[in-house]
């Protein structure tokens, strides 16, 4: 991607206002340097004894227009500049959102929230400050700058005063081609830094009840204390080479006040000068040394802001591995019949051999003729889960291995595969919003009636009019307001609602009890009828009713059949099912 897409994207929608802001500040400075040539004279009057009450009245209100008009026509400038800097963060805090809904899982298995947070946080502001502070200091530093410069020309000072004074700013772009890569790299490693760190803190406060729980509040503070650290040296290395960087420029400005001072003095004392021209000369190298302040802060901001900006063009760079393809199909899924032949899948990336890839599934076939129900069950990391990844297109299967009503689902639009199918997964993950709203996260203009029966189908209706504010309930992060069934029992609700013609539950029972599991089960066949339902389980009640049962073990499906065939004949199926049968007998006889 091109390293300065973001800002010519921006300033081809802003160009207008920079121009109005650079104009401002160039009306306001050219007021401003009038400034010292008009004390000038007053000074030379005043020396030769010329002024009267009404000539000192007259500058006085000259210095007060000159005061006024570059205050208010430069605070108008800085305004407008300042607003276009928040205008990108909005622009590009909203451009990144939507980039980063596009990325697939794989990226966001390689990259923390902390990560994704310092790009919003960290690097659009640090951009934002160099576009809007360093265009309002740069502009108003160098038109100052030239300005003063070409007033000290047209003055009655001679010129070798003048090259004399300015001499040492013409250090400044040595220094600047010097220190700049320094800088620029130090301060990437810094927002890597904090980037990091973010991570670690997001990752600290999502687990704090387990902290506490295990009583090991010391060993994470050690362990974040480390990422605070790193920081610490990361910003002290940034520090010492900025800090000489912005000290350096103003004494150069210094030095120029100094040669004024004296090689001006010494041709006023022999008379080449006037007084009134040695001060104008001394206040046009004291006005000098404001916009080289300026100009150092902003060339520190800017190295920092292209350090930054490199992060953020890496990021919208960064393509998704789900694609559709130019023309996807459309098609009719109020009838889905699913077909899976000869499926296989590894998450590691391509061109490894296949003897050393890893595969996470292998060689997988079955069919779901529409209306159906399709059981899964099979030990911990079998290929369950990734087996829908595939199916959602959360992950790319291979062409022609996923069919729906005999189209390729990679030749289909993400839009109609996803809104077909209702996916229900075990963590039932819910938004910090109200209970309603999570139930009808996909139908969002849903009655409070069809909520209601949502919610009673999924057995999870009685335990929200307990609520104070029962479905208005509004929960905490990730749904921590309710126990871990509840949070299934409304992810379940969720799926329910959205009546797709597809619905996968994974493992979507596991934290409910024996009696409100079947009791689940039991309106899920009822509602499903004529519809495609997969469903995934560890227990075998939650599945044993479903048309067909595959078993998966080590990626790949060992056994096939209904649930009375599987337990004819020895294999995984029976041996899970005599394993819960005992367990459930020992439970009953404990109690």
């Amino acid at each position: 991607m091109d390293n300065q897409r973001i800002l010519k994207d921006f300033f081809r929608k802003t160009w207008v206002f920079y121009v109005l802001s650079i104009s401002c500040h160039f009306i306001a400075n050219i007021i401003h340097v009038n400034f010292p040539r008009v004390l000038g004279q007053f000074t030379d009057e005043l020396k030769d004894g010329v002024l009267s009450s009404d000539d000192i009245l007259q500058y006085s209100w000259i210095l007060l227009a000159i005061g006024v008009g570059f205050a208010v026509i430069g605070g108008v400038g800085q305004y407008l500049v300042m607003y276009t800097g928040r205008y990108f963060e909005f622009m590009n805090r909203r451009r990144l959102f939507t980039h980063f809904t596009g990325l697939s899982e794989r990226y966001y298995s390689r990259n923390g929230v902390g990560k994704l947070l310092s790009y919003f946080m960290n690097d659009v502001t640090t951009v934002r400050e160099s576009i809007s502070m360093g265009v309002n200091q740069t502009a108003n530093a160098t038109i100052l700058l030239v300005s003063t410069v070409v007033m000290l020309l047209l003055s009655q000072v001679p010129l070798v005063l003048v090259i004399s004074c300015i001499a040492p700013l013409l250090l400044i772009p040595v220094i600047v081609v010097w220190l700049g890569p320094v800088i620029r790299k130090r301060s990437k490693q810094v927002q890597e830094a904090l980037g990091a760190m973010t991570e670690s803190a997001e990752e600290q406060f999502g687990g704090i009840r387990v902290t506490k729980k295990f009583a090991v509040e010391e060993v994470m503070k050690k362990r974040f204390a480390q990422k605070v650290e790193m920081i610490r040296d990361k910003q002290l290395h940034l520090v010492r080479v900025s800090s000489f960087f912005q000290a350096l420029i103003p004494f150069l400005g210094a030095s120029s006040l100094i040669i004024a001072l004296a090689f001006g003095g010494y041709l006023t004392i022999q008379g080449q000068i006037t007084v009134g021209s040695f001060v104008a000369l001394t206040l046009y190298v004291r006005m000098l040394m404001n916009p080289l302040q300026q100009i150092g802060n902003v060339i520190n901001v800017v190295q920092r802001a292209r350090a930054s900006l490199d992060r953020l063009n890496a990021l919208l760079g960064e393509e998704p591995d789900i694609k559709e393809v130019e023309h996807p199909a459309e098609p009719d899924f109020s009838r889905a019949d699913i077909t899976v032949r000869h499926l296989s899948f590894s998450y590691e990336k391509e061109g490894r051999t296949a003897e050393k890839t890893r595969y996470a599934l292998r060689d997988i076939s079955f069919q779901v003729p529409y209306g159906t129900t399709l059981g899964i069950i099979g030990r911990t990391g079998s290929g369950k889960t990734t087996l829908m990844k595939l199916l959602l297109r959360t992950y790319n299967p291979p062409e022609g291995t996923i069919k729906i009503n005999g189209k390729d689902i990679v030749s289909l639009s993400l839009e109609s595969l996803r809104e077909s199918i209702a996916y229900v997964p075990q963590d039932g993950f819910l938004f910090s919003s109200t209970i309603r709203e999570n139930i009808a996260f996909y139908k969002r203009d849903s009655e409070l009636n069809e909520v209601e029966e949502a919610a009673k189908q999924a057995r999870v209706y009685d335990n929200i009019i307990d609520f104070p504010d029962q479905f208005e309930t509004r929960l905490g992060e990730r749904g921590v307001t309710l126990s871990g069934g509840q949070r299934q029992r409304t992810s379940l609700a969720r799926g329910i609602i959205k009546d797709a013609p597809i619905l996968i539950l994974d493992d979507s029972v596991s934290a409910v009890d024996a009696v409100t599991e079947t009791e689940i089960m039991e309106t899920v066949r009822e509602i499903r009828q004529g519809k495609t339902t997969i469903m995934i389980a560890h227990r075998i009640s939650a599945l044993k009713h479903a048309d067909r049962i595959i078993v998966m073990d080590e990626g790949e499906i060992v056994q096939s059949g209904t649930h009375d065939e599987l337990l004819s004949e020895e294999g995984l199926y029976r041996t899970l099912h005599d394993i819960q049968e005992e367990g459930r007998r020992q439970h009953g006889t404990s109690h």
